[in-house]
């Protein structure tokens, strides 16, 4: 297990495993087609690769087989996930906590990711969930108008409400709304503040001298609902622990979480990191909202869906039927089977097209239609859920309000 080192060293934090692989909460991007070298990420970030001994202990404390983003590695790589098993063995409670940075109307499949593991995490320990949509950080990021930010806001609600979370136990907040209005938020954004330098948040984001100061500032607001005392109205005075599921992308903010929480009375935040979901062009970037080509949408029809798989997806076939049949193709960059890996949860059939299109057997085209099979009645489902959704709906979701987080807790 890696040792981890928790102090802020700006050196490790700005995002760069290597010379090829640039990893910031802002860009994801390698030369590689494979994608990115999470084993060098695990080394550079100093975390704890999720082995076999950690799932086989999961197993055995919560009576649930490991989700099948644990069992293939899509969540990789941990901090403290030891520290949140003893908790719930010792019937002791701790939160969720996970978010969002809203820059378009529509979620696609890549953004799914965090919240669906949410869900079975939240099913599987019987605890409260915060959900931050950091909608002032696309304000900054993006110059999107404040109006037009908190919309997007409660638009992504209703994506992620789709998947099922309940409100007694789910608290969805919009920063731009909900900190005016909570003096506890505020208070603990402005002890992070004056914890950090300007010079460590520099090196730690890669900020430069020509970016909006509101670039300094955000870190602590993403921070902040790390610590429980955020939200008294959950926690009251209780110092909970905090476990959080997020791309790996999002670890330095929480790097500097980690290194400030003791020094203001509270535990080190723990962390679950997945990959990335690769874009339909292939591993070398995440997709992207902005770029309709590289994502599926979760407002795409089934014929978008199919169109989009069929047309844009990258192949890791051979350049003709014969040689196909021949060689085989690559599962490795093979953009068909690496979605498959994410939304299929048969491990018994994934495994058989992996042998079969890695034979020869099958080709690239049945592949494609294996997935988009898969995300044709997986994305219809989400749609019928959302159309039942409405703005009041969401506001039931941000009502500062108590979740029970003991009694909820076995």
């Amino acid at each position: 297990m890696t040792t981890e080192k928790d102090e802020i060293d700006i050196s490790m934090l700005n995002g760069k495993t290597d010379e090829e692989d640039i990893v910031t909460p802002w860009d994801v991007v390698t030369k590689n087609e494979t994608g990115i070298d999470y084993d060098k990420l695990i080394k550079k970030f100093g975390s704890s690769k999720i082995d076999e001994e950690l799932l086989a202990r999961f197993e055995k404390i919560t009576g649930h087989k490991p989700h099948h983003f644990l069992r293939r590695g899509i969540f990789f790589s941990h901090r403290d996930m030891n520290t949140i098993l003893n908790l719930y063995e010792q019937g002791k409670p701790f939160y969720l906590y996970t978010g969002r940075g809203p820059s378009s109307d529509s979620m696609h499949l890549g953004h799914l990711i965090p919240f669906m593991f949410c869900k079975w995490l939240q099913d599987v320990f019987h605890v409260p969930l915060v959900i931050q949509l950091t909608d002032d950080e696309k304000a900054i990021w993006k110059n999107i108008k404040i109006e037009d930010a908190i919309k997007l806001s409660y638009n992504n609600a209703k994506d992620i409400i789709a998947l099922g979370f309940k409100p007694e136990n789910t608290f969805i907040f919009s920063n731009l709304e909900h900190i005016g209005n909570n003096p506890a938020f505020y208070q603990n954004m402005i002890r992070i503040q004056r914890s950090v330098t300007f010079n460590q948040v520099k090196g730690i984001f890669g900020f430069g001298d020509s970016d909006p100061i509101g670039k300094i500032s955000f870190p602590p607001t993403q921070a902040a609902p790390a610590i429980s005392g955020t939200f008294p109205f959950i926690f009251k005075d209780a110092k909970v622990n905090c476990l959080i599921p997020c791309a790996i992308d999002q670890d330095p903010y929480f790097r500097m979480t980690r290194d400030i929480a003791p020094k203001i009375g509270y535990p080190k935040p723990a962390l679950l990191h997945s990959i990335f979901f690769p874009a339909l062009q292939g591993s070398k970037t995440k997709m992207s909202a902005s770029n309709n080509n590289t994502a599926i949408f979760l407002t795409d029809t089934a014929k978008q869906i199919k169109n989009k798989v069929n047309k844009h997806a990258f192949s890791g076939g051979q350049a003709t039927v014969e040689e196909h049949r021949q060689l085989g193709g690559n599962c490795n960059i093979d953009i068909a089977y690496q979605w498959l890996r994410f939304f299929l949860d048969d491990d018994e059939k994934l495994e058989q097209l992996r042998k079969d299109y890695t034979s020869g057997e099958i080709l690239t085209g049945e592949l494609k239609k294996e997935l988009i099979n898969v995300l044709q009645p997986l994305i219809a489902a989400h749609q019928e859920a959302r159309s039942k959704l409405t703005d009041e709906t969401v506001k039931q979701y941000m009502i500062p309000r108590d979740l029970g987080f003991v009694t909820n807790v076995k």
